[in-house]
């Protein structure tokens, strides 16, 4: 199913994204750039990000630190 009919994203594209760490519907933009153009599926990409884990948040939850985890990532 189309999450994004404007890029052509799938709701399987947004969840691989998920799990390879993106948190926000601005970081599954920057991966594929669903969200940008007429934002209409923002919510939906929202929906999809409230259902599981962020690793990211939990490691915040756990004291430890988010942007060494980013800067190690570039």
């Amino acid at each position: 199913m189309y999450v994004c009919s404007c890029f052509g994203v799938t709701e399987q594209q947004v969840k691989k994204h998920v799990e390879g760490g993106a948190c926000t519907p601005r970081q599954i933009a920057s991966a594929c750039k669903a969200g940008t153009d007429c934002g209409s599926c923002v919510r939906r990409i929202q929906a999809i990000l409230g259902r599981g884990a962020c690793p990211r948040r939990d490691l915040v939850e756990q004291g430890g630190s988010v942007l060494s985890d980013l800067d190690e990532a570039a």
